[in-house]
């Protein structure tokens, strides 16, 4: 539903996140996120979601429950409404759907009594997810013809609970539990109590859709038992009935070659994109460590001169797929497109590269066998006699590339079309999982990105196994102290993930 929005720029879109696997956000949910001034997110949102926004816009984390740093519910209303008067666009971005447990209507009561507009983005709720995720047919025509999701724990201010325990536990179908670790006693005593077999089978399942997904089987009467001797904690859902004898072991989820396995990908998010999705293909859970932060450069004017000069060149040569980015973003800002490109030959260092171009409908016409600097410059040689060269860089980087054309007779000329720093801030979250030696690889993409993660994490990084894309990353790492497990063949993105699976599979 959504209201009549007084200004196009003042508004809140309660937006659901989905219950965690970041491709069951929908679409008009990166809609919103793509428009959005300010995000205030749930912990349980998956980080990955949070790349849809813009990079201008600010994004608040609104803390965990009971840890004490948690905003409440009013200090969050209050927020949205602030910012929603002051003009902005505000996401509000929850776990799962916003109506499912989710105090959207606690929310949207206040904003339409506060005269915000608003609009409700409904998302994917983590119990019906358990369905897919976890194959178990909440709704099967022999056991169950009707679901009832029920909250688990309600709100400390309520006196006495409204949940009707009597008919649930004559309910014909499927019982899905929210928030119910905590008082997994009193709702399964009482579920009991009324009638219900304590025989009755019981699937818990955590973080549903996520990398880490956790199935356990178990049955009303020892579901209790089964929380405490595990330790279980939030988030998860209990589903109830026979439906979850139909459930297998392995779904096809957890079944992918590398479920459970946990891979640190430094780099931003732009350049490690591919390689996170990859994995997470195949079942990794893969944490982002933003080594380096891409920007622009520190003065366009060589950039924009050059590109003045295209047809002055005879070859065009990207060493990234950033330095693609970059280049073409300003030809099109300043009014041209790829017709500029004219006569101009493309040489890109590797497939990753030249896939980028080819995200711009351009075809590299040279990209070497082996994916180095070095192996760039020899398959140029043959053409640097008296030839122009035009060579796309970072703002740091080595020079193999352009000394050895220089060498062979050619004319070179570099221009910094992106910015490359170093992220000063280590994640929380990745310094807990390293010193828990919960990390099982680091892949290394780069010789910069093994720097980085060097100067953030140091000696807690002892422990893991590195995965290198190739003799270049492997240097790096080797001078930085750490020596790689496996170095990639070919030095490709899709070859760490391959060398990383065969690495693996023994296992």
């Amino acid at each position: 539903m959504s209201t009549t929005p007084t200004s196009s720029s003042a508004i809140v879109y309660l937006v659901g996140a989905g219950p965690g696997d970041p491709g069951l956000v929908t679409l008009r949910a990166v809609e919103c996120l793509q428009r959005a001034d300010i995000v205030l997110y749930d912990y349980l949102v998956n980080p990955a979601v949070l790349e849809h926004a813009a990079p201008s816009a600010e994004l608040l984390a609104l803390g965990r429950p009971g840890t004490g740093r948690a905003l409440s519910p009013d200090a969050i209303t209050a927020q949205m409404v602030a910012h929603a008067k002051a003009g902005r666009t505000v996401v509000r971005l929850k776990g799962g759907d916003p109506s499912v447990f989710g105090r959207g209507a606690d929310e949207t009561t206040a904003l339409r009594n506060a005269g915000v507009s608003f609009e409700i983005v409904p998302g994917v709720t983590t119990g019906l997810a358990v369905a897919a995720y976890c194959e178990i047919p909440i709704t099967q025509q022999d056991d169950a013809s009707a679901v009832a999701l029920i909250a688990g724990r309600e709100r400390d201010a309520k006196t006495e609970s409204r949940v009707d325990y009597a008919a649930l536990a004559a309910f014909p179908g499927t019982l899905v539990f929210y928030m119910g670790v905590g008082r997994a006693g009193e709702w399964s005593r009482a579920l009991v109590e009324h009638g219900r077999s304590p025989n009755t089978p019981v699937a818990i399942v955590r973080w549903c859709t996520r990398a880490e997904q956790e199935f356990i089987r178990c049955t009303l009467g020892t579901v209790v038992e089964v929380v405490a001797s595990r330790g279980l904690r939030p988030p998860a859902v209990f589903v109830v009935g026979d439906v979850v004898d139909r459930a297998p072991d392995l779904s096809w989820f957890a079944s992918r070659p590398l479920f459970g396995v946990r891979v640190l990908v430094p780099g931003s998010p732009a350049t490690s994109r591919k390689l996170r999705e990859h994995l997470s293909r195949l079942g990794a859970d893969v944490i982002l460590q933003p080594a380096i932060r891409i920007t622009d450069p520190p003065d366009w004017a060589p950039v924009d001169g050059a590109l003045g000069r295209l047809a002055d060149f005879d070859w065009l040569v990207f060493s990234s797929a950033n330095g693609v980015d970059y280049l073409l973003r300003r030809l099109f800002e300043r009014g041209s497109d790829a017709r500029r490109l004219g006569a101009v030959k493309l040489a890109a260092i590797g497939s990753g590269t030249a896939d980028r171009l080819a995200d711009y409908h351009l075809h590299a016409d040279l990209t070497p066998e082996e994916f180095v600097a070095e192996a760039l410059a020899r398959a140029l040689i043959g053409e640097a006699p008296g030839r122009q060269f035009l060579l796309v860089r970072a703002s740091r980087g080595r020079d193999v590339l352009a000394e050895a054309l220089t060498e062979a007779g050619a004319m070179v000329e570099q221009v910094v079309a992106y910015g490359s720093v170093d992220v000063e801030e280590p994640n929380p979250d990745v310094g807990d999982a390293l010193r828990a030696n919960a990390i099982d690889w680091v892949a290394i993409t780069s010789g910069s990105t093994a720097t980085s993660l060097a100067r953030l994490y140091g000696d807690a990084l002892r422990g893991v196994q590195f995965a290198s894309i190739g003799p270049i990353a492997s240097t790096a790492l080797r001078a930085l102290g750490y020596e790689p497990a496996v170095e990639a063949d070919p030095h490709t993105t899709d070859g760490l993930v391959d060398t990383i699976l065969r690495a693996h599979a023994p296992r």
